[in-house]
């Protein structure tokens, strides 16, 4: 018995290790890197230029004839590299303990909401036992989820508001007027639309009545998604008219995730015309580098959270109804992989729809961003959860 549960735990860790080191290392990150190439080129496109497209493989540097482009896609890889040999200068007026910290209270906080969000349906690992491993581990699906918490929206909000401590350190400690005022800036729309952001997803936890975010994904899978309910019981009548509160809820949560993530419309904090740089004016080499990854990341996430609540995470459109939906503890391997491909696509579409709103909008007047918060979102989300808690009340099931 205890050889058993001993497997078990080892089993655990080592499950929880691996899904750590693939969901942080090698799709969030490789993710960041790439959005940066993408925001590049999708800003090239609209502008009708050609933005980066020479950086590839440099064979001339090993005598070759000519160099490979690639279409710019090692671009990411060139950048990072700059990072780190840049000089990390430190200027001699900061205050270099919180100077040095604030980077890292920006990263920390984005990478750590990753833990909750489900990724996958379950990986079906009883395969293995035809190669030779044994193991009761083997025979017991593991979840697509570094941390299957049964409060996962408030885990992620809880972690993410830290990292205006981060921002409003990076502008005090650089002893700065342009910093500073970014800080302030940030301070204050964060507040602001926080309250927003976690109304907004009042009534859609609501309709579900659960807040474990694997459990809401394999809701969907089954009855629709919650912004397309068109496949089992997604076309009841209760359904169809809990889709306009749902919608608002949509809007809201997006545009507040704008907000939260210092995107354009909303990039008062870091505007450029403005502020030089806003919070990291200051900053320089790989400490630059973590405020944009820290960005990137939560942005990268925020999509994440926004798949899993309305787009039906990981599901596949009418995956139920063709046989490739979750069926518990039956998974194939294919068909798990096939969901974590379906969830990384929804997320890279929701980035692309980031990018394509920074490029096209102007930049919001402070005053202007301060009244949208508090004079429309805040209302409107409130109001939005009374007009769904008497729609619950009153449709029939």
């Amino acid at each position: 018995m205890g050889s058993f549960l001993d497997s078990i735990n080892l089993a655990f860790i080592i499950a929880a290790a691996v899904k750590i080191v693939f969901f942080s290392f090698m799709v969030i990150l490789p993710m960041v890197a790439y959005s940066v190439y993408a925001e590049r080129r999708v800003s090239a496109i609209i502008q009708d230029r050609v933005g980066p497209n020479r950086t590839g493989i440099p064979l001339t540097l090993f005598g070759g004839k000519k160099d490979i482009a690639l279409a710019g896609l090692i671009q990411p890889l060139a950048d990072g590299l700059k990072f780190f040999l840049k000089e990390d200068f430190t200027p001699a007026h900061v205050k270099k303990f919180y100077y040095w910290l604030a980077p890292a209270l920006v990263m920390v906080p984005a990478m750590m909401t990753a833990a909750v969000v489900p990724f996958g349906s379950e990986l079906d690992l009883s395969w293995l036992a035809k190669l030779g491993v044994e193991g009761a581990w083997l025979h017991k699906p593991i979840k697509a989820v570094i941390a299957d918490l049964n409060v996962g929206p408030l885990y992620i909000f809880a972690i993410a508001s830290l990292g205006v401590y981060g921002i409003v350190l990076a502008g005090w400690s650089s002893n700065s007027k342009y910093p500073f005022l970014g800080g302030v800036r940030s301070t204050s729309q964060m507040i602001s639309y926080e309250i927003a952001l976690g109304l907004s997803i009042i009534p859609v936890l609501m309709i579900f009545g659960d807040l474990n975010l694997s459990k809401i994904a394999q809701y969907q899978d089954k009855n629709g998604w919650l912004l397309l309910p068109l496949w089992g019981e997604g076309l009841t009548l209760k359904r169809l008219v809990l889709w306009i509160p749902v919608f608002i809820s949509f809007v809201i949560f997006v545009v507040a995730m704008f907000a939260e993530t210092n995107r354009a419309p909303f990039d008062l904090p870091e505007c450029e015309t403005e502020l030089v740089a806003g919070y990291h004016t200051e900053y320089s080499s790989m400490k630059f580098a973590l405020f944009f990854m820290g960005e990137y990341a939560a942005m990268i996430i925020g999509s994440g959270l926004a798949v899993t609540l309305f787009l039906g995470g990981w599901s596949i459109p009418f995956g139920a109804p063709l046989g490739l939906g979750y069926v518990e503890g039956a998974t194939p391997i294919w068909l798990g992989l096939l969901h974590i491909g379906c969830f990384l696509a929804k997320v890279v579409c929701f980035i692309i729809f980031f990018i394509w709103v920074r490029w096209t909008l102007p930049r919001f007047r402070y005053d202007q961003l301060m009244k949208l918060g508090w004079l429309v979102m805040f209302e409107l989300a409130l109001a939005n959860v009374i007009l769904t808690a008497a729609l619950m009340v009153w449709l029939p099931n």
